[in-house]
């Protein structure tokens, strides 16, 4: 079954006059409130290969109204517009064909949108929610936004979370479709079940998921994630510390192939002196015999294996990703550096070593509103048949959010 927009906006109406009076809907209409968020960003990207260097300054606004709640239900619905500022436009977007093949990518299509509209109901333990909404879990690895791009990924989902006590939440969404990051040229007609549980000890939270994806009119095809993960903070010898251990399995089915793998993210964290938190990560997408690569298709990808986005699908070679996370604050803004050194899971005569990177990024709010950034992603390439050539790029905002 589709969720089509005007079949959810049908709904939403249905529904609230079903559940409250005309007197009530007013209510919740004048106690609703207004916020926003304006992103204005100048990106550029230079690779060592055929493509020309591409430069983008876009302009990414959203508007949304949140009514009042009557009875626990409420609703909100979120416009979002994205346009390209003095005509610099000389990047590609593939996908919507813009620039197709001229310079290198920077994934921020012109598009004006439905970015959220759903119906909640929200009681003492149960939350559902019916519409396009933003869908979040953990640390986006899996399911995620991919807030880093002007359009932003939601769903068409339901969602239903129930707290079983103050240490234990159910979590269960279906996802009728997946409105990706590229306007409406890529989007996805999905079936896809995502069950996700978390239980909170005095020693950290277990979590456990399963994420049973289906896209919709391309064959018989299936991607189940089964994993787990446990993560907390600590205190060893007086320093503080964390810790993070997650593992799953996936498995692919079509009707041409079937394919099986792991992952495994170990992670440590410490706060050293004057506040400067530094984490030592190890993580492994792994591959079935060279053939296929552990894959995350909804995940926020940016916020993984290195913001210049050398690594958005896995190789089949799978990859292994050892990093070092440094972090703090200087001239009252917040920077980080990051470094990535990659390698093949299993690698093949010709491809073993995938490069490595350096991330830097320095972040200012100017007030509880405003808020200034600087980012740059320097990716050196590895072996020649990884056909990942060295990369720079380079990010400048401003960002205002009411």
């Amino acid at each position: 079954m589709q969720f089509s927009s005007k079949l959810i906006v049908s709904l939403l109406l249905t529904l609230g006059a079903s559940f409250q009076s005309q007197a009530q809907i007013s209510d919740m209409l004048a106690n609703g409130s207004v916020s926003g968020n304006l992103n204005l960003r100048l990106e550029s990207v230079s690779q060592d290969n055929s493509l020309s260097d591409a430069d983008a300054f876009t302009l990414s606004s959203k508007l949304a109204f949140t009514t009042g709640t009557s009875h626990g239900f409420s609703a909100m619905l979120e416009v979002e517009d994205v346009r390209i500022v003095g005509g610099i436009d000389s990047y590609s977007v593939g996908p919507t064909g813009f620039h197709a093949g001229q310079y290198s990518v920077i994934a921020d299509p012109e598009t004006t949108e439905v970015d959220q509209g759903f119906l909640q109901y929200r009681s003492d333990r149960l939350t559902a929610k019916l519409g396009r909404q933003v869908i979040v879990y953990d640390n986006h690895r899996f399911i995620g936004h991919v807030g880093w791009r002007q359009d932003r990924q939601t769903f068409d989902a339901f969602t239903a979370i129930y707290s079983v006590s103050e240490n234990l939440n159910l979590n269960y969404n279906f996802l009728d479709k997946r409105r990706r990051i590229f306007a409406e040229d890529a989007d996805i007609d999905s079936s896809d079940h995502l069950f996700h549980a978390d239980y909170k000890t005095d020693v950290g939270t277990l979590t456990a998921y399963a994420y049973l994806l289906e896209m919709d009119d391309v064959g018989s095809n299936s991607l189940n994630t089964y994993g787990a993960k446990f993560s907390g903070t600590g205190k060893l010898s007086g320093t503080a510390t964390s810790y993070l251990v997650e593992y799953a399995t996936q498995s692919f089915q079509s009707s041409l192939a079937g394919f099986d793998a792991d992952y495994l993210l170990v992670e440590l964290g410490a706060t050293l002196l004057d506040g400067i938190t530094a984490k030592l990560g190890y993580e492994i997408l792994e591959s079935d015999s060279g053939a296929y690569g552990f894959a995350t298709p909804l995940s926020t990808l940016h916020a993984h294996n290195g913001w210049g986005d050398l690594f958005l699908n896995t190789p089949i070679e799978g990859l292994v990703d050892r990093y070092i996370n440094v972090g703090g604050t200087f001239l009252g803004g917040n920077w980080a550096i990051v470094y990535h050194d990659f390698e093949a899971e299993e690698s093949s005569p010709t491809i073993e070593d995938y490069g490595n990177e350096l991330d830097l990024q320095w972040v200012f709010d100017l007030s509880e509103n405003f808020a200034v950034g600087l980012k740059y992603a320097r990716y050196a390439m590895g072996d020649i048949g990884t056909a990942r050539p060295d990369t720079d790029k380079a990010w400048i905002w401003f960002n205002m959010r009411f």
